[in-house]
């Protein structure tokens, strides 16, 4: 029986620990590369029969250039027979600082920048290389955030990188579009749900982020989706026959 292969950065907690766990099962190879390994998906996948699990530690924040690197070379050494589909989940991001960008240091943006949309750009390009002779399906989910399609003041860090993400998905949606057996690619919004980032919103001084009391009301509401269901719905929007059509979707399409 062939394999279903898939990649997951930002692993190892929040949205991208709810997936990897729901993506633990038979049939299924998943590699996830975050900062720290999670003890919890090891002892997941040794107790799930025909699944793999391989976790690489590594800190995207240079820009993901290495991280690349040796994804391609891994990839080209797998026997592509072996499989029927191959996945490249982009999770990973940082919770930037919550203030003007007249007020975000050098360091700042850099980090947000590299880690939210030069490492999903230089992984989508190694995974893309070392696949294209592939006959398996290939996809390509870059999670998204709502952030990225309405502004919002004292978050144009974080903003910025989404917003490029769903951009160059749209482009890079083009450009497989006319290959043989391109990926499907989406840059998809995940929903609210409750994350860090939740956390991070809700605790930021209410004078330096006019939208706070839109996310203080989002948890006291009962809005916020948990990890779990959150993960359930972005893994059935990838399952969908027509994921990639929209390359810039939303979980509640």
């Amino acid at each position: 029986m062939k394999q279903h292969l898939y990649i997951l950065t930002g692993a190892s907690r929040g949205l991208g620990l709810g997936m990897a766990r729901q993506l633990l099962m038979a049939g299924h190879s998943l590699l996830c590369i975050a900062r720290h390994r999670n003890d919890e998906l090891g002892l997941l996948a040794g107790s799930t029969p025909q699944c793999t699990l391989e976790q690489w530690t590594a800190d995207l924040g240079d820009g993901g250039a290495a991280v690349a690197a040796r994804l391609h070379d891994w990839l080209v050494s797998l026997d592509a027979d072996t499989y029927a589909s191959v996945t490249l989940i982009n999770n990973a991001a940082v919770l930037p600082r919550i203030a003007p960008l007249a007020d975000a240091s050098s360091a700042d943006i850099a980090s947000v920048l590299r880690v939210g949309l030069e490492a999903p750009m230089q992984l989508t390009a190694a995974f893309l290389r070392a696949t294209a002779g592939w006959s398996a399906a290939r996809r390509v989910l870059n999670i998204s955030s709502g952030n990225g399609r309405r502004a919002m003041a004292s978050q144009s860090l974080y903003s910025a990188a989404k917003a490029g993400m769903d951009h160059y998905t749209r482009c890079l949606a083009l450009e497989e579009g006319s290959q043989a057996n391109g990926a499907r690619v989406c840059s998809l919004a995940p929903g609210i749900i409750d994350t860090d980032m939740q956390t991070h919103l809700r605790s930021a001084d209410a004078d330096a982020f006019p939208d706070h009391a839109r996310f203080v009301e989002y948890h006291s509401s009962g809005q916020l989706l948990s990890i779990d269901a959150a993960a359930e719905r972005v893994l059935r929007y990838l399952a969908r026959p027509d994921f990639g059509d929209n390359p810039a979707g939303d979980v509640r399409d």
